[in-house]
């Protein structure tokens, strides 16, 4: 995707990573975009309006009008914008915009432009973890303001990774993604079901049996269906991740026998179901009620086996349904996701490998090589999830369906 002739307006506060806007402001002029910086008082105590006035090629503006008397409209900058991003977004100016204060040209900017509008949060661990933090961040999300992802810059997590600001070089992929975005099909009057992240089965109140997916996958499935048109239900296990688009529904689930009550009762009115979680295939056979004590050098776990949920929908499937599974695999990988693919009566499996650098738990990139049951096969490199996620939707639609209503 080309940002070239795109005009962003690029928000910095009062946060000492306010140093990476020099470098994000680089990248951006270097895709061709048009950026105009904004400036909080605050934030030139950490950088020089100087230097981001070079890097932009633009006069950094601060307040509403300069020196020699020119106004500076909050409204035309807000007008001409394809984006206002703030980054560094302070604890501070996110409280402002979760109230409504409009208190500097920054600010007026924000509340009077119909752009979209993203932050890059910037905190130390204790003002991120402060209730009203988390208050403000969650009253912005409900406005549909978006909040990248310090690991990953993806669109919709929502997730601030403890305060630390994102990478310039994730910011601007965030920034293509949005812009671009990756899926050309039209999903509108289709149902999506997609199940993302781990399951938890109880050992007793403080521990249990989980995994280390971080769900990344399936929630950028979710998403990308979504921007489709589709009306998606996501049912989740625990994870930190968000969802932004309106059109997701989202259901929690806890242990392998919630995500299948859940599946089973969506499952129905799914067109397309991605079983992308990562359920536990076991579970202890007794849950104590109260804490375990440690007795002695060695403890017993009896485990048994949890229900087979892709099997189990498989098995139900009806002839207009398609249901896709995944298969993380460590060895003779083709192999066991074919096998995978015909027990448990799946129209298409996603294959991904431990082996692969990058591609396995908790990573924001992925390198996938989907298999359907009527023989097709493709491999893609190594892309951001949001973008595998893309290519996984776009595999199956054109060798399912001859157009998509």
């Amino acid at each position: 995707m080309s940002l070239r002739n795109k005009h962003i307006v690029l928000g910095v506060t009062g946060s000492i990573a306010a140093y990476k806007a020099a470098f994000l402001v680089r990248l951006l002029v270097k895709e061709g975009v048009s950026v105009q910086v904004v400036m909080t008082d605050a934030a030139k105590d950490f950088i020089t309006p100087l230097t981001l006035s070079t890097l932009s090629g633009k006069p950094v503006l601060n307040r509403f009008s300069d020196e020699d008397g020119n106004w500076n409209s909050h409204v035309k900058l807000g007008m001409e914008a394809d984006l206002v991003l703030i980054a560094p977004a302070t604890a501070n100016i996110l409280a402002k915009m979760a109230n409504g204060v409009c208190d500097n040209l920054l600010l007026a900017v924000i509340l009077s432009s119909r752009a979209p509008v993203a932050v890059a949060p910037a905190m130390d661990l204790d003002m991120y973890r402060h209730p009203a933090t988390k208050h403000n961040l969650e009253t912005l999300l409900q406005r549909g303001t978006h909040i990248i992802d310090v690991e990953s810059g993806e669109l919709a997590s929502g997730l601030i990774g403890e305060g630390r600001m994102a990478e310039p070089e994730h910011i601007l992929q965030w920034i293509r993604n949005f812009f671009g975005g990756h899926t050309t099909l039209n999903l509108s009057g289709k149902n999506v079901l997609v199940t993302a992240g781990p399951t938890r089965e109880a050992i007793d109140p403080v521990r249990f049996l989980s995994n280390h997916s971080s769900g990344k996958m399936g929630y950028a499935l979710a998403e990308e269906a979504a921007k489709a048109g589709a009306q998606v239900t996501l049912i989740s296990g625990p994870t930190a991740l968000h969802t932004v688009h309106p059109n997701i529904r989202r259901i929690d689930v806890e242990t392998a026998k919630d995500m299948l009550a859940a599946c089973e009762e969506q499952f129905p009115a799914a067109d397309l179901t991605f079983m992308a979680a990562a359920v536990a295939d076991y579970a202890p056979a007794q849950s104590s009620e109260e804490k375990l004590k440690k007795q002695g050098t060695e403890m017993q776990l009896r485990l048994v086996e949890n229900p087979d949920i892709l099997a189990h929908l498989g098995e139900k499937k009806q002839k207009h349904q398609i249901l896709v599974g995944f298969a993380l695999e460590t060895n003779n990988e083709e192999a066991n996701a074919q096998k995978k693919l015909m027990a448990k009566k799946l129209d298409f499996i996603v294959l991904n490998s431990l082996r692969d650098e990058a591609a396995g738990f908790g990573t924001d990139t992925n390198k996938v090589t989907i298999l359907g049951a009527g023989g097709s096969k493709e491999s893609y490199p190594l892309k951001p999830k949001q973008e595998v996620a893309a290519d996984i939707l776009n595999h199956v639609i054109n060798h399912t369906y001859d157009t998509v209503a």
